[in-house]
């Protein structure tokens, strides 16, 4: 019996060390599966954070290109000129490398009650009704200090423009035209926003002197307070692309006349559309 016994004990103590070494071993095997998959996990984030960095690497390298892509977009060049998008506003940018839809023309012209230098109801009498109203101001204001401003003209069409414009190549050569003529659809005067002024002590000419005229720095001074800015100062030929004209202003509005007037900067300027013009 007492054998009997103590061969049951020794069989309950087999067992049991059996059952931990068995124990013992899945742990171990467990442990092992879980340091394997860790592993695992390091090498797919490193691969992962690789991936990362070569991907911002290509897109550094594109970003240049991009960013060319997208000035483009928005300056043209002047063999390649865009269309804008925005004819309408009086806001638009028109310059050698941006240019207007084909045969766009404003919808609202009207003639300003102003005195021109000729009597006859010629388009370049017309401007879109709002430019025109604040050009009638301005004129009211400047007689009030004396000046005697003139209209010489206004609105141009893209058929006018390109009669000039070829007329001009033909008789200056096109490297000077460009320099202070437009090309067909790329003209200020075809937005309707657009005049030049002259003074009976410039026998109505249209010269850099006319600066030098009492009319020519009131208009400097005061065209801003109406909406209107120089639209080709001096010293800006390289971005506007036309050499310095006091006598052609550009209707914009008040608020962003203010703006360029105070910044001393150009269209182009404000807009960061600034670009190589010079012809």
């Amino acid at each position: 019996m007492k054998r009997l016994m103590l061969f049951a004990a020794l069989s309950a103590v087999l067992i049991a060390a059996g059952c931990q070494n068995q124990q013992t071993s899945q742990n171990q095997d467990t442990n092992e599966n879980k340091t394997v998959d860790k592993q695992t996990e390091n090498q797919q984030a490193e691969q992962s954070q690789e991936e990362d960095t070569a991907a911002e690497d290509q897109t550094a390298d594109t970003k240049p290109d991009q960013h060319q892509e997208e000035a483009e977009d928005v300056v043209g060049s002047i063999e390649k000129p865009v269309t804008v998008d925005n004819p309408d506003s009086i806001e638009v940018v028109v310059n050698k490398t941006r240019k207007f839809p084909d045969g766009w023309e404003p919808k609202d012209l009207v003639e300003p009650d102003v005195p021109f230098y000729f009597s006859e109801h010629l388009e370049k009498r017309k401007m879109r009704k709002e430019a025109a109203e604040a050009l009638e101001e301005l004129f009211a204001a400047s007689q009030k200090d004396g000046m005697e401003l003139v209209a010489a003209s206004g609105y141009r069409s893209e058929e006018r423009q390109k009669e000039i414009y070829e007329n001009n190549v033909a008789t200056q050569g096109q490297e000077e035209t460009d320099k202070v003529s437009s090309r067909p659809g790329r003209s200020e005067h075809q937005t309707g926003l657009a005049i030049d002024l002259t003074s009976a002590e410039m026998a109505l000419a249209l010269e850099e002197t006319f600066i030098d005229t009492d009319e020519g720095k009131w208009l400097a001074e005061h065209a801003h307070e109406y909406g209107y800015i120089i639209r080709y100062p001096e010293g800006k030929s390289d971005i506007t692309g036309y050499s310095y004209e006091p006598w052609h202003i550009r209707y914009v509005g008040k608020d962003l006349a203010k703006q360029i007037y105070e910044e001393d900067t150009t269209l182009e300027e404000h807009f960061q559309m600034e670009s190589d013009l010079k012809s």
